[in-house]
């Protein structure tokens, strides 16, 4: 009796918990990227092609946002060679010091955008 209790318990908890969800839904996380600069562009095909699947949109996803972090450029490079935690490192011959600093300036865009909104 006490198993199918914590069983139904259990059953409506994850069911109520299923219906949670963002207050932002149809909200754009961040302001629309002006990409002008072309290293800014470059930078964003190698986050999508790098970053994307863990950082969506350099909000939370699989791994922490991206946006909120107040890293330094030069912080920033650091933890992209090496990892950090579950982040796998992205040595020179995987990840070229030009796609490296493209991310940087991508990401710096993101940012700027997260905080315009």
């Amino acid at each position: 009796m006490i198993r199918i209790t914590i069983l139904v318990a259990g059953f409506f908890l994850l069911l109520s918990l299923s219906n949670c969800g963002t207050a932002r839904r149809g909200v754009p996380m961040f302001a629309p990227l002006q990409i002008e600069n072309p290293a800014v562009a470059k930078g964003e095909a190698v986050f999508k092609s790098h970053c994307q699947k863990c950082h969506p949109g350099g909000t939370a996803g699989l791994a922490p946002s991206l946006n909120n972090k107040p890293l330094p450029g030069f912080m920033i490079r650091y933890q992209v060679r090496h990892g950090l935690g579950m982040m796998p490192a992205f040595k020179e011959d995987h990840l070229p010091k030009e796609d490296l600093d493209n991310l940087i300036a991508y990401l710096k865009e993101l940012k700027k955008a997260d905080q315009q909104l």
